[in-house]
């Protein structure tokens, strides 16, 4: 733990690829140290050993958002090992309904959207925050979507108006909501909830249509992760500023 003391410790889940690999690599570019939270431990060792190649310092931290019991495995790890967590970055996700009209999406898609893009999200924070507590700036960043907006799916004049994807859009707006809770839960301490839109980017979940690179994905989360002491919290942000709810 000795070694760790003065290095702040962050977790990105789904951080094996796309916009989770560039936020670990950028947050190890900082000087911190990354675990790298995937459910595939071999894509997961991969990962950071590539980083490690970089000189950068990352290791794998086996975390299937979908599965408890690796939750409580990874508290009881960065707990022996560093004693605290300063940064969480809830990233993993799944999109299963695309083109799919929200009067035809299945229940079981449904469900296993939420089990993942929220349900899992609550249980690793619930699992890792008396960790994040301990740090001197704990910071708590929720990857949501533009897609999670109502208002922005209200508005006719909005660039994604047509896309309606009832598992994934609605699953982000309930994790704004978490973020909402979260944040006023922890209002009166040192740690920062916000929730992050990466925006369009080019990753394998939309077929790598996306207009944006995973290096402009992944800024808004960097900065959240980051944020100074009189930073925000209980917000929504993509890189050009605040987002409508």
């Amino acid at each position: 733990m000795a070694e760790h003391s003065n290095k702040k410790i962050a977790l990105v889940t789904g951080a094996n690829k796309g916009i989770g690999y560039e936020t670990a690599r950028r947050l190890a570019s900082q000087g911190i140290t990354v675990l790298i939270g995937a459910r595939d431990e071999q894509r997961g060792k991969e990962a950071a050993a590539k980083l490690r190649a970089e000189g950068l310092d990352a290791q794998f931290l086996r975390l299937d958002v979908s599965d408890q019991t690796t939750h409580k495995a990874a508290r009881s790890f960065i707990e022996d090992n560093f004693g605290r967590l300063d940064i969480l970055v809830n990233n993993a996700a799944v999109a299963l309904d695309m083109n799919q009209k929200p009067s035809e999406v299945d229940m079981q898609t449904i469900r296993k959207t939420f089990d993942t893009n929220f349900f899992g999200v609550i249980s690793v924070t619930q699992a890792l925050l008396p960790l994040i507590r301990r740090s001197d700036a704990g910071r708590i960043v929720n990857v949501s979507s533009g897609l999670g907006s109502l208002t922005q799916n209200g508005d006719p004049g909005w660039e994604f108006y047509p896309v309606k994807l009832l598992a994934y859009n609605s699953s982000k707006t309930a994790l704004n909501a978490f973020t909402v809770m979260l944040a006023h839960e922890l209002k009166d301490t040192a740690i920062k909830v916000n929730s992050a839109d990466p925006g369009f980017t080019a990753t394998d979940m939309n077929g790598h249509r996306g207009y944006k690179t995973v290096e402009q994905g992944a800024a808004v989360i960097i900065q959240l992760a980051t944020l100074p002491a009189d930073g925000a919290t209980g917000s929504y942000f993509d890189d050009r500023g605040v987002l409508p709810w």
